[in-house]
């Protein structure tokens, strides 16, 4: 009958691990399979990705170029178009139209993102609009039929 105190694991389960550098008897002493000399055969070494010997690293041989703005500011579009596509399918309540409203209809989809009504197109409908960002265009075209124009910052 086995007990706890003397279980073995099955045969052929547990390997021997290889006793590195215990001398030629073991088959693993001299250079302790680490090959011959430089760097890599050395304790602790780490080689860098992107170390190529002697010669001038990839990352220092190619141009820098390019530049990325951190303070850029992505605005979500709406053309003067869109909002006449709006009120002619009747889905503009009391000609007012603001980011809710806009976000509400499915026309802009990030809370995060601010918007800015663009001039693609025409209106004929004079409707009070209140955005982050007006086009020069957008602002003429929605004044000149009656609408407002308010910015909210």
């Amino acid at each position: 009958m086995k007990h706890i105190g003397n279980l073995s694991y099955a045969e052929g389960a547990k390997k021997k691990s290889k006793r590195i550098g215990r001398g030629p008897g073991s088959g693993h002493g001299g250079t302790s399979t680490r090959g011959h000399k430089g760097q890599k055969s050395r304790s602790g070494a780490k080689i860098s990705r992107f170390t190529e010997g002697g010669q001038m690293p990839i990352n220092r041989r190619l141009p820098k170029f390019g530049f990325f703005n951190r303070f850029r500011v992505e605005y979500q579009i709406v053309n003067v178009s869109t909002l006449q596509e709006l009120v002619d399918k009747n889905l503009i309540q009391d000609n007012i139209v603001d980011f809710n409203s806009l976000l509400d209809l499915g026309v802009i989809n990030k809370k995060t993102l601010p918007l800015k009504i663009l001039g693609n197109g025409e209106l004929n409908v004079a409707l009070n609009v209140t955005a982050h960002k007006f086009s020069e265009s957008a602002k003429q075209k929605i004044e000149t039929v009656g609408g407002t124009v308010i910015v909210n910052e």
